[in-house]
């Protein structure tokens, strides 16, 4: 592998001398499609797009000696050793851009996937609090939160099985699906498969349209309260007048309606308790009436003391 452009300017730098190449052109971009998160044996193209008019793409694999002269570099099936980071180059003539961004190509499902949750939950108001979950059971010391649509995801290194990504102060714009990874610092680019979907909503609560609501209301009980005050007893053949007569007239019939079934519930408990007290006296009268006498037996011989006969006293014990 040949030195990069930017290696022998530095050179040259260092020797007291400047090459011919006294400046770089622009660098381009390098783009992964249709991610640059590829699931094991998915298919993945990696892009280089320079200006018009180039005469030579270089696309190399950085911590390795593997590079190739092309603009697109498709893997139809993603393995482990094809991880890592990516840049590219372009010449035009003798002159040689600039490197562009590094793209790190990782490999996902390598490992068994996370779970992902919300605390407090997963629906929270505009302006409140947040925060995103992700435990795993093996011990890893890195996490990464990837929100669908977002060309990066958020990495967390905290040990060992779980790591917490707070979101303060939330908006509609964190509203979405989120997943979640783990992996190693020790390869950084073989991560576990994605947690399943989480869903954040983010309620919006408009002061605007709480105000707007009061102050209708407000407008709509002053002028009602207006009308009232202004109203002259001239106006009493207008709609307003036989309504409010109406009115009047079926509220003293629903009090007088109450106040009869009140009367009628009062006369009946008045009875119910008069007959109640003049039963009890019978009752009392008829507990004191005497005991009925003894049947009259003939004495026995044996009934020396004037008692009663022994059939009764051993009745008694019995």
């Amino acid at each position: 592998m040949s030195p990069s452009p930017t290696a022998l300017f530095c050179l040259g730098l260092c020797l007291g001398h400047v090459p011919a190449q006294t400046e770089l052109l622009p660098k381009p971009s390098l783009q992964a499609l249709p991610s640059s998160l590829v699931p094991l044996e998915k298919p993945v193209t990696l892009r280089c797009q320079g200006p018009p008019g180039v005469d030579l793409y270089r696309l190399e694999k950085l911590s390795s000696s593997r590079y190739q002269d092309q603009a697109v570099l498709f893997i139809p099936a993603m393995k482990r050793s094809l991880a890592g980071r990516y840049r590219c180059s372009y010449q035009n003539g003798s002159l040689w851009s600039l490197p562009s961004d590094q793209l790190e190509l990782v490999a996902t499902g390598v490992f068994a996937k996370p779970s992902l949750s919300a605390q407090p939950g997963p629906a929270v108001s505009s302006g409140g609090d947040v925060t995103l979950q992700c435990q795993t059971r093996y011990g890893f010391d890195q996490f990464a939160l990837y929100k669908e649509g977002d060309p990066a995801p958020y990495k967390n290194p905290e040990r060992w099985y779980r790591a917490s990504f707070p979101i303060i102060t939330v908006t509609a714009a964190h509203s979405g699906t989120y997943r979640c990874y783990s992996f190693s610092s020790r390869d950084p680019y073989l991560w576990s498969a994605p947690s399943d979907p989480l869903e954040l909503m983010v309620t919006e609560f408009s002061e605007a349209t709480t105000e707007l609501t009061v102050s209708f209301t407000n407008k709509v009980f002053t002028t009602e309260t207006s009308r009232s005050i202004t109203a002259s007893p001239k106006e009493s053949g207008s709609p307003a007048g036989p309504a409010r007569q109406y009115y009047t007239k079926g509220n003293l019939v629903r009090i007088c309606l109450g106040a009869g079934i009140l009367i009628l519930l009062a006369g009946f408990l008045a009875e119910d308790w008069h007959s109640r007290r003049k039963r009890l006296p019978h009752r009392l009268r008829a507990v004191q009436r005497p005991l009925p006498p003894l049947p009259q037996t003939r004495k026995s011989h044996g009934d020396q003391d004037g008692g009663r006969p022994d059939v009764h006293r051993r009745g008694l014990c019995s």
